[in-house]
């Protein structure tokens, strides 16, 4: 009986007192991550030949770029570089959920390596989701394959913006609303990122689309097959905007002006 009331206690006070809350939260993602890293250790071995596959793809694409860039002079190559709006930090996810309604992803980088909320998160494929949480030594990203997920994207060829949220249905399949009814869809084209916030550059790859259907309010619904296998994921792109704290501080300071 003691130890029940005892339990229903730190309960009511962990529950009612913030900063008991926070410590709850950060404590959980302390212990979580640890056993989410020891396990991982141990099942990364037997993931090696296609994470071999993904990294063959991805100098592929690399290598491409590279080759494009040494058409551009000197001059512009290293102006573009110093004026970079993001730049990359990699992550291992240790832990993956997929079939909740609200998944979320773990991995093995905290706020000691600079991991902070609100940084997009992607891998050599295509999108991954946003960081919701992060403790010193691991960090919690909000998969695309969560109910909360609300994301910028648009389609490649024409640029016609929507939200890209996911209805549940399947872990590899996540829908684009709010497309108009003008734009030129085809089944296959590609969905990119939008641009539209400071947590993703524009154009990182999504999916293709594979269905779409108009509904009551005169615009598409689009049903996209995403890139990624969200059920393997190992290893990730964190995002970080160089100049997102004076875009919002810009945007605030407008926002006052116009009160």
């Amino acid at each position: 009986m003691f130890f029940v009331l005892f339990l229903i206690a730190i309960t009511c006070t962990i529950q009612s007192n913030s900063y008991h809350t926070n410590s709850f939260v950060n404590s959980a993602n302390f212990l979580g991550g640890g056993i989410y890293s020891a396990r991982s250790s141990v099942t990364d071995y037997f993931g090696l030949d296609s994470e071999n596959q993904k990294l063959i793809q991805e100098n592929a694409y690399l290598r491409s770029q590279i080759t494009q860039l040494q058409n551009i002079s000197e001059e512009k190559t290293d102006s573009a570089i110093s004026s970079a709006p993001f730049y990359f930090k990699t992550a291992k996810v240790i832990n993956n959920n997929y079939n909740l309604s609200k998944n979320n992803i773990t991995i093995n980088k905290g706020s000691r390596d600079s991991v902070t909320i609100d940084q997009g998160v992607i891998t050599s494929l295509g999108l991954v989701g946003i960081v919701n949480n992060t403790s010193r030594r691991f960090a919690t990203i909000q998969s695309i394959l969560n109910t909360n997920s609300e994301i910028n994207a648009k389609l490649k060829k024409s640029n016609h913006f929507g939200s890209l949220e996911w209805n549940t249905a399947a872990p590899n399949i996540v829908q684009l609303k709010q497309i108009p009814r003008l734009a030129p869809l085809k089944i296959g084209d590609t969905i990119v990122t939008g641009g539209k916030s400071t947590i993703f550059p524009e154009g990182i790859r999504i999916g293709t689309i594979i269905d779409f259907k108009l509904t009551d309010d005169d615009s598409f619904i689009v049903d996209v097959q995403l890139f990624n296998d969200m059920t393997n994921l190992k290893q990730v792109y964190l995002i970080k905007p160089t100049q997102a704290k004076e875009i919002l501080e810009l945007e605030t300071a407008t926002e006052d002006a116009e009160q």
